[in-house]
């Protein structure tokens, strides 16, 4: 993907060169005539990676320009074009945040030095932003999978940020596993995480354990308890199956994301609390609240920041990178040989869709690995295999099917080696690129619009 290079300046001339010269680089360039149109193209979409702008310019000039895109999110990469004889302004604009500068009039090596130099650490630094990400979220989850990568990326920005965070997904993707990621890359991270599931209790029990009650509250309070709440204080609060809480434990739980205090059942007083709010859930909660179930104040107040965790038939990708880690998982706790991913193995892997995602795929191995003899994984007690029911009037998997689901595992397998790198996966493959490609898009592990 081209970078992004907005250049700012008041003479048409410098604006119509530097464009020439930073598309002839491969740069994907705009131009503006003074800092003020900047700012209108600096707050719309797409984002800018690179502002190239001159020092004196009409209406906002470029050190004001500097200082207020410093406010932008992300912030793109500032470079300044000074007249010469303004060293000392270029030393100011250092210190504000400028990645670099160049003087009028320029030479075209100095200025795709300066240019290069700025994306090259832009890329470096986006590329540490990503690698951290992943190391994080990788010590709650395995994958290798692009969606994933993305998703560790947003947990990496967003878990220093103290908002709260709504996480969506199905039943079994992890999605308690980013409420650990978040809290690990946050400020909070050595204060108390609380977990709290919300289907787990009548509404009286939830808005007493959520809140607190007082000794005597309601039958069987035979002692005051603070509430999870006040135990959270200045740490982090899980709310898993948000979208199953009551009406009126929702409107409790609204009021004190909005005042920041408790009242726990039975008290007179309220106690202020400090908590981060991560709320999760499977349940569509846009949804529920069109049908009168859930409040759409509290909706939007969870839904600051929403995370999806994609579900696992949208990810193939992980399934022989979760099944390696689970294989050896259970063989070390039943104390039976290590078993391998298998072509065979990641053909019946394919071939299933997991509904029940990454606990079921988890749970399947765990079974199989228990019940198989002599360490060889037996692939019969996996999903699909022959004691499994088919649903009545479900045909049996013909030759073509079969053929097609070995096909896929073999890709899967190969792209989980090359660790995505397509060219590597077509040579582990002895096939073509275009091949491999016209395969990932007919095995649909590849998405429209997705790079080639």
């Amino acid at each position: 993907m081209k970078a992004r290079v907005l250049v700012a300046d008041d003479d048409a001339g410098v604006r119509y060169t530097l464009r020439g010269l930073l598309e002839d680089d491969g740069l994907e360039v705009e131009e503006v005539g003074d800092g003020e149109a900047a700012l209108r193209r600096l707050a719309a979409e797409p984002p800018v990676d690179l502002v190239i702008s001159d020092l004196r310019m009409p209406k906002v000039d470029g050190m004001e320009l500097l200082r207020r895109v410093r406010a932008l999110s992300p912030v793109p990469r500032v470079i300044l074009i000074t007249a010469h004889g303004s060293e000392r302004h270029a030393v100011e604009a250092m210190k504000l945040g400028a990645v670099d500068y160049f003087r009028k009039p320029f030479e075209v090596d100095d200025v795709l030095a300066v240019v290069r130099r700025a994306l090259g650490t832009l890329r470096l630094e986006a590329e540490n932003e990503r690698l951290a990400g992943e190391v994080n979220l990788l010590r709650s989850l395995v994958f290798v999978s692009p969606a994933m990568s993305r998703l560790a990326l947003l947990v990496k920005r967003v878990g220093p940020r103290d908002v709260t965070v709504l996480i969506t997904g199905e039943s079994g993707t992890g999605k308690e596993r980013i409420a650990e990621a978040l809290v690990r890359a946050s400020a909070r991270a050595e204060r108390p995480f609380v977990r709290f599931n919300c289907a787990a209790l009548t509404p009286e029990l939830a808005e007493a354990e959520l809140f607190g009650h007082t000794r005597g509250a309601f039958t069987g309070a035979v002692r005051a308890r603070q509430g999870l709440f006040r135990e959270a204080d200045g740490g982090t609060l899980l709310l898993d199956e948000v979208g199953e809480l009551d009406p009126a434990t929702q409107a409790k739980l609204l009021r004190v994301l909005q005042e920041g205090e408790v009242r726990p059942v039975g008290e007179d007083r309220s106690w202020p609390v400090d908590v981060r709010i991560l709320a999760a859930t499977h349940r569509d909660l846009a949804q529920r609240v069109k049908e009168g179930r859930f409040r759409e104040d509290l909706f939007y107040r969870l839904k600051v920041v929403n995370l999806h965790v994609p579900p696992l038939r949208e990810r193939p990708e992980d399934l022989a990178a979760l099944a390696k880690h689970f294989l050896a998982r259970f063989a070390e706790r039943f104390h039976v040989p290590s078993m391998q991913v298998t072509p065979e193995l990641m053909a019946r892997l394919t071939a299933w869709r997991w509904p029940g995602n990454v606990r079921e795929l988890e749970n399947a191995l765990e079974s199989a690995v228990a019940m198989s003899p002599d360490g060889t994984l037996d692939l019969s007690l996996l999903p699909g295999g022959p004691e499994q029911e088919r649903p009545e009037g479900a045909p049996r998997a013909g030759l073509k099917e079969k053929v097609e689901a070995y096909e896929r595992a073999l890709i899967v397998a190969a792209l989980e080696e090359a660790h995505g790198n397509r060219s590597e996966a077509a040579r582990l493959l002895d096939i073509g690129r275009a091949t491999l490609h016209d395969k990932l898009r007919k095995y649909g592990l590849v998405r429209e619009g997705e790079a080639e």
